[in-house]
């Protein structure tokens, strides 16, 4: 069973059928069952096999023992096949260089919660969006329009064609709280060491995050989620 059939963990199991996006094959658990089984069970498909394991060959199937008691043999995860179209989707975030998985998932649940409308990953270039990435996003990532794309540079000329804004976040650019945020937009959130890929740094307006002094710096899926609090708060998104 690969990593990418598998999710772990009580929000993601409730997110994805909730979300109704994808197949679930088989639930494991353990008995006595964990505490939340009840989340699940009050609205688990009953067609659904459940099997009881030991903790131990959860924590194999999952790869970690941070499954709370709960895993899940999946469909793969439906990422979007054509890119977004600008009047649908007014607000996107880009993920350029992100390597930390808990990053990716925990962007990807910012993104829900401020009301974007979708993201957009690197295959090359990006961390995968896999079990550890969705556990992270809290299982929100079920209910976004994801895109992979080859490359960032492709990615930015898709959006380019698409007659998007684009926004940088960056520690040389413009005070944040002095934009005024015109859609439709993508906010671009480089690496956590890196930062944003070179070739793409003369493609938009670079933007920064006020902090206390120039030798620090937000975390990077911190900086996105403020980033997306604002963006979504001045286009009355939230």
């Amino acid at each position: 069973m690969s990593a990418s059939s598998i999710i772990f963990g009580i929000h993601p199991l409730i997110e994805l059928i909730k979300a109704k996006r994808r197949s679930i094959q088989t639930v494991y658990t353990t008995r006595p069952v964990p505490k939340a089984w009840g989340l699940i069970a009050g609205i688990l498909p009953r067609h659904i096999t459940v099997s009881y394991v030991s903790r131990e060959q959860l924590t194999k199937l999952a790869g970690t023992p941070d499954h709370q008691g709960v895993v899940a043999a999946v469909d793969p995860f439906p990422f979007r096949k054509k890119f977004f179209d600008a009047q649908r989707f007014p607000v996107l975030v880009m993920l350029d260089g992100i390597q930390d998985t808990r990053n990716v998932g925990a962007i990807i649940r910012s993104a829900y919660c401020t009301n974007a409308s979708g993201v957009i990953l690197g295959k090359k270039n990006c961390a995968p969006l896999n079990n550890v990435a969705i556990k992270a996003s809290a299982g929100l990532a079920e209910h976004m329009e994801i895109y992979e794309s080859p490359s960032s540079a492709a990615a930015m000329q898709a959006l380019k064609e698409q007659g998007y804004a684009v926004y940088l976040a960056t520690c040389a650019g413009k005070d944040a709280r002095t934009i005024e945020f015109k859609g439709p937009l993508c906010l671009v959130i480089g690496g956590e060491g890196s930062g944003i890929s070179p070739q793409l740094l003369q493609a938009g307006q670079h933007i920064t995050l006020a902090q206390k002094s120039a030798d620090i710096s937000y975390n990077a899926s911190v900086a996105a989620a403020i980033l997306l609090f604002m963006i979504g708060s001045q286009l009355k998104k939230i």
